[in-house]
């Protein structure tokens, strides 16, 4: 599986998935400052699954 943890994912728990063996990309690290717009589209490019704690991503698009 591989995941896209949005900025306001803690670091702690990317930390922990990424020891865990899991893909995760971490827009902190190489998209700070994207709108949910760009985080949905790279997602969907690359097949990830969003780990974000934000709750209006359903008004994107």
């Amino acid at each position: 599986m591989q995941f896209l943890a949005n900025e306001n994912f803690p670091l702690m728990s990317v930390r922990y998935l990424r020891s865990a063996g899991y893909d995760v990309a971490y827009g902190s690290e190489d998209a700070p400052g994207a709108e949910d717009s760009e985080v949905l589209t790279r997602a969907v490019r690359e097949g990830r699954i969003i780990l974000t704690f934000d709750r209006d991503y359903k008004n994107v698009g």
